[in-house]
């Protein structure tokens, strides 16, 4: 060892430390590995895994001591700055290495809920430091535990094998440091880029499998968390990580795809702008969403699920029940950008969250409040989390009802207070506002079904143990939801209000499958005064709710929207499932065809089965990959394009074509 450190001089410190973090990574991915065995045989990954994964340590570790070790080169010494400059590569090495650990150390709590490696939901959690900090202390506290622990022990070690590695060192002569530094940025740049192609190392050079998972088992999960703040600093779009296509073509098939008459549409800048009109011509209804937090159609027994849902079953047989509705993401923001949009989903984060969408960006809510709606957003919660109240604010509601304006809520958790208090607040809310004669618009968005599963004891016959169960928490949010109905039904408003409830998502979107299909299927029953029951077994997506809720209230109006009004008869061709996993895009036909995008891997086809969850690789038609693909595009052009922007006047003054009457 004293040989070696001879040898490399200068630079001793930054190679050993290098050396170290790869050993601790490479640990880390092994027993990740072994946990993970099948799905890693699955794939006939065990040598890629471990081959690819070392390219990528060897990065990540350049990318980190390619600075100390340029410094080292040129500085080092006895003198003071040398003196200095071993100080601070002292804590440079002790913070990397505290990094490494707690990130990796982090990594299984983080697979178990979403079933990647941390990328950029670690980031944006870290936003919420209150939220995150009460849900983690409630449901996770040897998580928490475990990584005080591994900070201390990290924090320690590193700092006494730093002061290991800058004592004793050998310095050369002033005229070898110009050559030294020449040969640590090369090394170090080669290293960093580990190409000698156009583009350096990314996650899309070492994907090899269709397992989501498998791809991130490559990665570390420091490479992943500052490779997703990398990209967050400049946002997706589908045209850089998609097979290219004209604008002209994306417009022409979306357009296509529409169940819109070519007469609607309005000539100008935003191509898919149309005129829409509602099929119910009375006397325009309130509306209320009921956005149900991670609850999927494997909750939901009429949805072939477990027997956890009974008011949702209820539901489904009085109300108008959707068996075929698919969640256009793994989030509640981009169901929040579903429901309220209708905006396609992209690889990007949801444009809730984007900076461009915050003001002038269209929503059914400034559709409404243009149609002298009052219009509200009412959530257990703090509105401001995951940027909610910013872009609602900005885009057409002007009502924040969230727990600070709670009144003596009874239960409040991690995430808020409980569904039981929500519903209390928004029949208060509706009842007054009933009472002024004032047609409004609430999106009440339910938080109790959340890790870790908080909500009030005695309500429910747990449907397993221990209590803080996902399966008990969705028990205690039908429970909840059950409640408020029976509520409404006596109310002065039931009759005049036309109301959904719809999952956000399901709870976790897991596998191996690129897409898998069956964990965006949700539950979606509209139901209220004049409302038949009916059970529609046709396929749609959360992006056809918008239109056809304006359309039963009676409200029409020129939009961009693209989705279906489902209160029209949709043609079979039409009907279709956007699906957005990550950057990996779905689009789902009718007859359980499926086109797949993924980034550097390109379109692939597949024929689905509902009753096995999976994907078949098939050949399906040149018209219809080429309809998918546009779908894959559109949302990133659109919103490049301004072609969502919101209008200043929402009325619908032409008349309606006789296709539509």
């Amino acid at each position: 060892m004293n040989k070696l450190k001879f040898t490399l001089g200068p630079v001793y410190p930054v190679v050993m430390a290098g050396f170290v973090l790869i050993l601790l990574i490479t640990a880390s991915r092994l027993g990740l590995a072994l946990w993970l065995s099948e799905r890693v045989s699955a794939t006939d990954g065990w040598l890629t895994v471990f081959a690819s994964g070392l390219r990528v340590d060897i990065a990540s570790v350049c990318i980190l001591l390619l600075i100390p070790a340029m410094l080292l080169s040129l500085f080092s010494g006895e003198h003071l700055a040398g003196r200095v400059l071993n100080y601070l590569l002292r804590i440079w090495i002790t913070a990397a290495l505290w990094f490494v650990a707690y990130m990796e150390s982090a990594t299984p709590t983080f697979i178990l809920e979403y079933d990647l490696r941390p990328n950029r939901l670690f980031i944006e959690y870290l936003i919420y430091p209150k939220e995150v900090f009460s849900m983690l202390w409630t449901g996770y506290k040897f998580e928490l535990a475990l990584s005080l622990a591994v900070s201390v022990i990290s924090l320690v070690l590193g700092w006494r094998f730093s002061g290991y590695l800058v004592s004793g060192l050998r310095y050369p002569k002033w005229y070898w440091r110009p050559l030294i530094l020449v040969a640590v940025v090369l090394i170090g740049a080669l290293g960093a880029r580990s190409s000698l192609g156009h583009r350096p190392l990314n996650p899309a050079m070492v994907s090899f499998s269709s397992d989501p998972l498998m791809n991130d088992l490559v990665l570390n999960s420091g490479y992943s968390v500052l490779f997703a703040a990398k990209q967050m600093s400049s946002e997706a779009s589908a045209f850089s990580y998609y097979p290219g296509m004209p604008k002209e073509e994306i417009i022409a098939e979306i357009k296509a795809s529409m169940v819109v008459d070519k007469g609607a549409f309005i000539p100008g800048s935003r191509p898919t702008l149309a005129n829409h009109y509602a099929s119910y011509q009375g006397k325009p209804k309130n509306i209320v969403i009921l956005l149900l937090e991670s609850h999927g159609a494997r909750y939901v027994k009429s949805l072939g699920g477990i027997d956890v849902s009974p008011n949702l079953d209820k539901l489904m047989e009085e109300g108008w029940g959707f068996t075929r509705m698919y969640a256009s993401g793994t989030r509640s923001v981009r169901g929040i950008e579903a429901i309220t949009t209708g905006f396609s989903p992209t690889p990007a984060r949801a444009v809730v969250k984007l900076g461009a969408s915050q003001t002038n960006f269209f929503t059914i809510a400034d559709v409404l409040k243009s149609n002298g709606y009052h219009t509200q957003f009412v959530y257990g919660g703090e509105s401001h989390f995951d940027n909610m109240k910013s872009f609602f604010l900005g885009n057409g509601f002007t009502d924040m009802q969230d727990l600070p304006r709670f009144e003596n809520p009874q239960f409040v958790g991690s995430w808020g207070a409980s569904d039981e208090d929500l519903y209390k607040e928004a029949h208060q809310q509706f009842s007054r506002l009933s009472k002024q004669e004032q047609p409004f618009f609430s999106l009440v968005f339910s938080s109790s079904n959340h890790t870790p599963f908080e909500y009030p004891q005695g309500k429910i016959t747990p449907y397993n143990q221990p209590a803080a169960t996902v399966e008990n928490a969705v028990k205690y949010a039908d429970y909840a939801l059950g409640q408020f109905v029976e509520q409404a039904k006596q109310s002065d408003y039931w009759d005049s209000t036309v109301f959904i409830a719809v999952a956000d998502h399901d709870s976790r979107a897991s596998g191996s499958l690129p897409v898998p299909v069956g964990h965006f299927k949700i539950p979606a029953i509209i139901f209220g005064g004049g409302i038949e029951a009916r059970q529609d077994n046709r396929l749609a997506s959360q992006i056809d709710l918008p239109p056809t809720l304006l359309s039963l209230a009676g409200i029409s109006s020129q939009n961009p929207m693209i989705g279906n009004d489902l209160t029209r008869d949709i043609p079979v061709g039409k009907q279709r499932a956007v699906m957005q996993r990550g950057k990996n895009f779905g689009w789902m036909k009718a007859d359980n065809e499926v086109v797949v995008i993924r980034p550097g891997q390109g379109i692939s086809t597949y024929a689905y089965d509902p009753q096995a969850d999976s994907l078949t690789p098939a050949n399906i038609s040149d018209a219809d990959i080429k309809r998918a693909h546009a779908n894959a595009m559109w949302g990133s052009l659109a919103f490049k394009q301004g072609y969502y922007q919101a209008l200043p006047d929402y009325q619908t003054t032409a008349p309606e074509p006789a296709s539509l009457r």
